[in-house]
């Protein structure tokens, strides 16, 4: 073989590598249920999980714990996924920003035991949806 058929071989096979090492790592959308079903099984890839807050009568979120004077990197909610199974979270990091007006959550994680483990919060805020008042804010054209 030619060093350069060699060659082409290689980019092939580093190419291919690449490509499975970040489908293996690629998580997909699950509910609580699935969630747990993995764990049982002994899978711990990470999956994502879609919910909402529960609420009160007010709209204020019910069910967080999270107290930055005893331990900042420690916050526990309660999520409740696509198909109205309640959940039991907990991320180790501070609680993001806005998390109490957020509409919708994802989270990325796994199960361990009875809680679902979170690596990453993506929140999906109302306030970047809302329709704005727009009267006035451009400019006319003569």
């Amino acid at each position: 073989m030619k060093k350069s058929h060699l060659f082409v071989l290689a980019i092939i096979a580093v190419a291919a590598a690449i490509i499975l090492s970040t489908t293996a790592d690629a998580s997909v959308y699950v509910g609580f249920g699935e969630a747990r079903a993995r764990a049982a099984e002994g899978n711990t890839t990470k999956v994502h999980v879609v919910g909402k807050l529960p609420r009160d009568a007010q709209k204020h979120p019910l069910g967080l714990e999270y107290d930055p004077l005893t331990d900042p990197n420690y916050f526990a909610f309660t999520l409740v996924d696509t198909t109205h199974l309640a959940q039991r979270v907990v991320y180790n990091n501070p609680k993001p920003q806005d998390f109490d007006a957020s509409e919708q959550v994802v989270i990325t994680g796994c199960m361990k035991g009875d809680v679902f483990m979170a690596d990453k919060i993506l929140l999906k805020c109302p306030s970047k949806y809302v329709k704005k008042d727009l009267k006035g804010a451009t400019a006319s054209v003569n």
